[in-house]
């Protein structure tokens, strides 16, 4: 996504939004081939509100509607605030909502509530 808008990395490291883009971009492009393995009835989605008041960068929706819920965060210090919209979707679906992730820059796992976790994105693709 830089390259097409002709952006270097110290551009994208120097705008807070473009970075936060170019990571959300970069998860939805690794996780789209990993879940198309899965199932062919497992879904990959962007969810936002009609009022955008709730928005989670990725929702994939299992075979019989159970949900995973991913925010992609470009930090390496997760906070309650991330994972705020996730818990909007677990408490509006309680009995589809499977488990919250908030991808982060920091190396650690982090235990945010009983079905969510702050995970490392290098965690996923080593």
């Amino acid at each position: 996504m830089p390259a097409a808008l002709g952006a270097g990395i110290d551009t994208v490291m120097a705008d807070g939004d473009l970075l936060g883009r170019t990571l959300d971009t970069l998860v939805m492009a690794q996780l789209r081939p990993d879940v198309a393995l899965m199932s062919r009835r497992t879904r990959i989605h962007h969810l936002r509100t009609k009022g955008g008041r709730e928005e989670i960068d990725i929702v994939i929706e299992l075979p019989g509607g159970k949900l995973i819920a991913i925010e992609a965060r470009a930090t390496a210090s997760p906070t309650e605030q991330d994972a705020r919209h996730l818990r909007w979707l677990r408490d509006r679906f309680p009995d589809r909502f499977v488990v919250g992730a908030v991808f982060h820059t920091c190396p650690d796992v982090i235990q945010m509530d009983d079905d969510t976790l702050a995970v490392p994105i290098c965690a996923f693709w080593t």
